[in-house]
């Protein structure tokens, strides 16, 4: 194991589970999202990679014990909607909270009619999967996420209204090409390389002219309005690259010139 990072590892284990077929199980129709976050979880502890308990609203899914990193877990069915997830309590990221944090993407079909269920339990393959360092994603380490409410509205002035934000974010299968069926470690050019892996790709991402540092809400016409300034880091290269076992496919991954982002009339899960 590597004495810096555990995402070598955790990569591999991921990768040698998929080929000897260990499947995801799901209880429940209604389990979007803990059937892959299980899966994963599994795969640690194969490890013996000791993590916090996990919990529904826990960010990230897994903190591990032995190393200052954590893990975020994101099932996505395919084909479906896989090109952006929904971040109910924390904005993409890199680090937090001291812990290097990687995310987990791994696909799955979206037709699980066809799978076996088994005492209950309904097994499905892992299509394919992205392992990315979370600043992939969004490379700021510096802003805190926080819900606010505010209370006075209404006719009676007695209603609480909270500002909770949910976060859009893009996933690695909208901001690069090479990834469809195959499993993928994305990591910062500054992390070293592993005698096990091959890099397959490199990647460089380049930070906005402008940031958004404020909203505002007209509750009277339900116009959102963003206040942006210049981004002082403006034009600044994050490079990555990507990397695969030396036994995988060698197919080569490259950031797409046009990612596919959610435009303003995409409708949300929770609209």
């Amino acid at each position: 194991m590597k004495a810096n990072t555990s995402c070598w590892d955790a990569f591999e284990a991921c990768v040698k589970s998929v080929q000897q077929g260990y499947l995801i199980k799901s209880v429940s129709a209604k389990d979007k999202e803990f059937h892959f976050q299980n899966w994963f979880g599994f795969r640690l502890h194969d490890l013996k990679m000791n993590h916090d308990d996990q919990g529904r609203n826990k960010y990230p899914d897994f903190s591990l014990v032995d190393f200052a990193e954590g893990y975020e877990i994101k099932g996505l069915a395919w084909p479906g909607r896989e090109r952006n997830y929904d971040s109910n309590s924390q904005v993409p990221t890199g680090v937090h909270n001291g812990r290097q944090i990687f995310y987990v993407f791994g696909r799955y079909p979206a037709d699980l009619s066809v799978y076996e269920v088994s005492g209950g339990v309904r097994e499905y393959p892992v299509v394919d999967l992205v392992m990315c360092h979370g600043d992939f994603l969004n490379a700021d380490h510096n802003y805190v996420h926080k819900n606010k409410n505010f209370k006075g509205f209404g006719t009676y002035g007695d209603i609480m209204v909270r500002d909770r934000k949910m976060y859009v974010a893009p996933t690695p299968f909208a901001l690069a090409e090479g990834l469809t069926g195959m499993m993928t470690l994305i990591l910062p050019a500054h992390m070293e390389g592993d005698d096990r892996f091959q890099l397959v790709g490199e990647m460089t991402r380049v930070e906005a002219d402008e940031l958004i540092v404020d909203y505002t809400f007209d509750l009277r016409t339900n116009v959102l309005q963003t206040g942006r300034i210049p981004n002082p880091q403006a034009g600044t290269s994050h490079e990555f690259k990507a990397w695969r076992l030396k036994d995988q496919p060698m197919n080569k991954v490259a950031l797409l010139a046009a990612p596919t982002l959610p435009d303003d009339n995409t409708v949300f899960e929770d609209e």
